[in-house]
């Protein structure tokens, strides 16, 4: 009978067995998946001249209303997203440079005495009474929480909203991003290991993961009107 051969792990070896041990831990880990955010914008954006922009803040009643026409799993969520939406908006605009940020408590302001208008008029008078160029609105689509922990989740943070950017002057929507993601194991989708260098190997809450969908929609505006600054 042949003797059954016994192998030493020398030093290369158990790096190797710990590297092997490290893959395995990132191939349960949580991941955004490539393609969560989808921008697009007119043709003449940089011709539009767009520099001082105010952030919409929600309606109370559209709020709701909104809330209510969400599917089940969504009207447990928090019902604070369309305020968490434009909060994150804000405070991803305002430390950027080349444009102007309207201040919430001015936009606030103005808001409640445009609140009864229909929101095409409402975002037009409110624009014009601010002196902004653009008025940016969001839209939460989904908002549904996080079950477990960030290290153990049973089920992942899923969210959805849209932002649309409308020319004052003109009226039109001359930006738009829309954001869809419900984290995954990154053993459901490798391609997204270079998220983990910005974020760490964890299950992010639905604020967070809004969060986060902002920061990248707004950097990509930004880039869409400043590519060439003057």
């Amino acid at each position: 009978m042949g003797l059954i051969p016994f192998f030493v792990l020398s030093c290369g070896d158990k790096m190797i067995w710990k590297l092997f041990l490290i893959a395995i831990a990132l191939l349960s880990a949580c991941s955004f998946g490539p393609g969560n955010i989808q921008t697009r914008h007119s043709t003449d954006l940089a011709q539009r001249k767009i520099k001082r922009i105010a952030v919409l803040p929600p309606p109370v009643a559209e709020q709701k209303k909104t809330l209510l026409g969400m599917p089940p799993e969504t009207k447990a969520a928090d019902h604070d997203s369309p305020e968490l939406l434009a909060r994150f908006v804000y405070t991803s605009m305002a430390p950027l440079p080349n444009w102007q940020i309207v201040s919430e408590s001015e936009v606030r302001e103005v808001a409640q005495t445009v609140s009864v208008l229909p929101e095409t008029a409402r975002i037009k008078k409110l624009g014009e009474s601010v002196y902004a160029d653009a008025v940016i609105v969001g839209r939460v689509l989904r908002y549904r929480e996080r079950v477990g922990e960030e290290w153990g989740a049973k089920s992942p943070a899923s969210v959805g909203f849209v932002l649309d950017l409308i020319d004052v002057r003109r009226g039109d929507i001359i930006w738009s991003a829309r954001f869809d993601e419900t984290q995954k194991a990154l053993s459901e989708n490798i391609f997204a290991i270079g998220d983990i260098k910005e974020r760490g190997i964890r299950w992010l809450t639905a604020e967070q993961l809004l969060a986060e969908g902002v920061r990248k929609a707004i950097a990509q505006l930004h880039q869409a009107l400043y590519r060439h600054p003057a």
